[in-house]
């Protein structure tokens, strides 16, 4: 392929390939099988879900959080609860509209990556579903060997606001690559979360937007997708 000729394409995937948050919804999972308090788990989920749509999550709190139902738990049983989790809530949201648009970029030729700010822990079996290679997400410490356990901190720079845009030209470089090798970049998201990433993009698109970003979108001129009903 000549040089500049490869498109990369970037997902955020809650709301965006995904019509739910999937860490709001492991959250939930976490009550329905006995592993959180339902009431005083579910009122602070909530709260934090808010404080993200409204882009003052505070994200380090929000880890230690999301991840004490599952943490301490043996590996094989925090990984067994996520196929379940899988096969019970998260494949059922997963619609062809959103496969194909996936598939669209990738037989394009396209460098394809997943950009969320949920923790990789819940999201890597996510992109797998998606047949997504390159997923950036909020990485975890992990507890001193000869455990590994999961911690409930964040490994280097998280996957949120413009981390986003600094994990991307990271994992970039790591490929050898940078943004200038691209003949275009395409973003998709919902969220003014993602405004740093989106303005990255030649190809910004609003995809399922919050009415914060549709209103954006419609000021810049910026493409505006509905995959969902």
């Amino acid at each position: 392929m000549p040089q500049n000729a490869r498109h990369l394409c970037l997902f955020d995937l809650d709301g965006t390939l995904i019509p739910i948050d999937s860490d709001h919804a492991f959250g939930e999972f976490m009550v329905a099988i006995g592993w959180a308090d339902g009431e005083t788990f579910r009122q602070r989920n909530d709260a934090f879900y808010t404080d993200y749509q409204a882009g003052t999550l505070d994200l380090p709190a929000y880890i230690a959080f999301t991840t004490a139902a599952w943490r301490d738990r043996p590996l094989p049983e925090s990984a067994a609860a996520h196929q379940r989790f899988m096969a019970e809530v998260l494949r059922p949201n997963v619609q062809p509209q959103a496969l194909d648009l996936v598939r669209f970029h990738q037989q394009r030729g396209d460098l394809v990556a997943i950009v969320t700010a949920t923790n990789e822990f819940v999201t890597t079996p996510i992109a797998a579903e998606f047949g997504v290679d390159h997923l950036l997400a909020v990485q975890l410490e992990r507890q001193p060997e000869p455990d590994g356990r999961w911690a409930g901190t964040i490994r280097g720079t998280p996957t949120f606001r413009e981390g986003k845009v600094g994990r991307v030209h990271d994992w970039l470089a790591g490929l050898g690559h940078r943004l200038s090798d691209f003949s275009g970049i395409s973003v998709y998201s919902d969220s003014p979360n993602d405004l740093p990433l989106l303005e990255l993009a030649t190809e910004p698109v609003a995809t399922n937007p919050s009415p914060a970003l549709e209103a954006t979108a419609r000021e810049r001129g910026w493409r505006i997708l509905r995959l969902f009903p």
